[in-house]
């Protein structure tokens, strides 16, 4: 497990979009087996993943800044934040008012929760691990809201990065290449896709969330105290071919 060298015991992490099987999910899983107290959140009614009943969720819709705030109120110590919610409307991008939301989701989505968790997160002097993408460096034809929303994942990383490091608060991203998740479900019912990719990446196949999981653990860590501003690619030499 991605978890076996790394000890949160004692501290608090809140993962945002962890409430499907996926690296959201495999991050929150990552951090409890870890032993940090653990609160998850997601659109859903109810939790999918199952081990759900290992942490505490909430139902939290990251556009609505009210909700956003009201959330983070209940929370006086945050010791790790990683900003994992993110939508993707593959072939659909080009409306502008699917444009607009997926931004909202994934972009403004992630300032939202780190503005309203700032307090939280000073108190503790913790870390903010925002999740990107590789597209946020590649073009995307069919996915151009997506690829533009983690591009600014990847800037906003790297200038609250440097407004809150006089707070202790260091922040970092990673950057996913092709994981098997429910997220990517319609690209994989291309086999040309599939097959494609796998091509492409040198370790010769797609990621698992548990891969994610695991430069998250890192970058959470004493191991990583002088890193901020910093996006690690996790894709199995994708974006280096």
């Amino acid at each position: 497990m991605p978890s076996a060298s790394f000890d949160f015991a004692g501290m608090t992490a809140v993962v945002i979009g962890a409430s499907r099987a996926g690296i959201g999910a495999a991050i929150a899983r990552a951090f409890k087996d870890s032993r940090a107290e653990v609160h998850i959140t997601g659109v859903e009614e109810n939790c999918a993943p199952e081990d759900a009943g290992r942490f505490a969720y909430t139902r939290l819709d990251v556009t609505d800044t009210v909700a956003v705030r009201s959330y983070a109120e209940e929370l006086s110590r945050i010791d790790i934040l990683v900003n994992c919610a993110a939508i993707t409307r593959r072939g659909e991008e080009m409306a502008p008012d699917v444009f607009s939301h997926v931004l909202d989701v994934n972009l403004a989505g992630s300032f939202r929760c780190a503005e309203a968790m700032h307090p939280a997160l000073k108190a503790a002097k913790g870390v903010i691990i925002n999740i990107a993408s590789m597209y946020a460096r590649f073009g995307s034809p069919r996915n151009p809201a997506y690829g533009s929303s983690k591009a600014g994942v990847e800037q906003l990383t790297k200038s609250l990065a440097i407004a809150w490091a006089p707070d202790g608060i260091r922040v970092n991203a990673v950057a996913p290449g092709f994981i098997l998740t429910e997220q990517s479900a319609r690209a994989r019912q291309d086999p040309t896709f599939v097959t494609g990719v796998e091509a492409r990446t040198p370790m010769g196949r797609w990621g698992q969330p548990s891969d994610i999981a695991g430069a998250v653990l890192f970058l959470a860590s004493p191991a990583a105290a002088f890193m901020t501003g910093a996006c690690l690619p996790v894709d199995g030499g994708y974006s280096v071919v």
